[in-house]
């Protein structure tokens, strides 16, 4: 799936995971050539303003929050969340994603005693969130708002968006202002910043590509819809803009961009294992990318790239790309 607004892309993801089938990846249904770039970044500013903790705020997109008091008790229905409270030194009371196994989070020993809500990431169980007696509820706002009238009364329900990484640094600071855990959030704000400006100091002249997907369709990750693709046109060449809810790309257009290095997030697979590039490998046009050609595909944590967008995830990326992109 391409070029879906900033609003519906990341819930579209996720659903792959549950079967659904992501936009198709033919010809472009946009006269928009692929050769256009998206624009290039201003230099990230390393600076950390300081945090001032606060149990009411409106949030990075301009949502408004307010607690009796600092939350204790906080269940996650998205990785943002899950990877903003390990930031910030918070284990959260339940979770709806598996991003907590992952070895830089809490491990998959620790994780286990992390309990899950049942029902999936599109519909988690009403009466399983309320069983943790949360005092805060955090979703990805486009996929579980339908949440919101029946948690109300009960608990607070928080719907965030993110949409580039300065979002998910906006988001990072408003839970440490809420949880007045800003010291750790200032701190955890200053070691991504710091790991950026490093990064686009000395940017690749290579030209880089992030495609997801299942084992029926893929789609590529556009800076203007894609958290982790938002830091890409400050470390790479990245010649890859969105085209609106109908726009994909097609095989033969990434062929034409000669990309050097490709990042594949394996979604969904059905019921058994594979890699989305193993299948895209049946494709003839596949075998004839340079990246493919030279042994520089590379199949990453989906659990990271595609659904952490935190601070610590895209710290992540941000190490196993550069590293790639050399």
């Amino acid at each position: 799936m391409l070029g879906s607004p900033p609003r519906f892309v990341r819930s579209w993801i996720t659903a792959a995971l549950v079967g659904s089938v992501l936009v198709g990846c033919g010809s472009p249904s946009s006269d928009e050539p692929a050769s256009d770039k998206a624009k290039p970044a201003a230099r990230t500013e390393v600076t950390v303003e300081p945090i001032k903790a606060s149990t009411k705020l409106t949030d990075t997109n301009g949502v408004k929050v307010s607690l009796e008091k600092e939350p204790e008790r906080v269940v996650c229905l998205f990785a943002l969340c899950d990877d903003i409270l390990t930031e910030l030194g918070i284990v959260p009371t339940a979770t709806n994603s598996a991003l907590l196994a992952h070895p830089e989070f809490l491990g998959p020993e620790k994780a286990k005693e992390v309990d899950v809500i049942p029902g999936g990431f599109i519909a988690p169980e009403v009466e399983a969130i309320l069983s943790h007696k949360p005092d805060l509820v955090i979703g990805l706002g486009d996929t579980h708002g339908k949440l919101a009238p029946a948690l109300k009364g009960a608990t607070t329900f928080w719907p965030m968006q993110p949409e580039t990484w300065e979002d998910s640094v906006g988001y990072l600071r408003d839970v440490a202002a809420l949880t007045g855990r800003t010291a750790e959030g200032e701190k955890a704000e200053k070691v991504f910043r710091t790991k950026l400006a490093a990064a686009e100091k000395t940017p690749s002249d290579k030209t880089a590509l992030i495609i997801y997907g299942s084992d029926e369709n893929f789609g590529v990750a556009t800076p203007e819809a894609d958290v982790t693709a938002s830091l890409f046109p400050k470390i790479a060449d990245y010649p890859w803009k969105s085209r609106g809810v109908e726009g994909s790309y097609s095989l033969e257009e990434i062929l034409a961009q000669g990309v050097d290095v490709l990042f594949v997030e394996t979604m969904s697979f059905g019921d058994a294992d594979g890699k989305l590039s193993e299948k895209l490998a049946e494709n003839p046009l596949w075998s004839k990318i340079p990246a493919v050609k030279n042994g520089d595909v590379h199949e990453v944590n989906s659990e990271v790239w595609a659904k952490g967008r935190g601070t610590r995830s895209l710290g992540i990326v941000l190490d196993e790309a550069t590293a790639a992109l050399r």
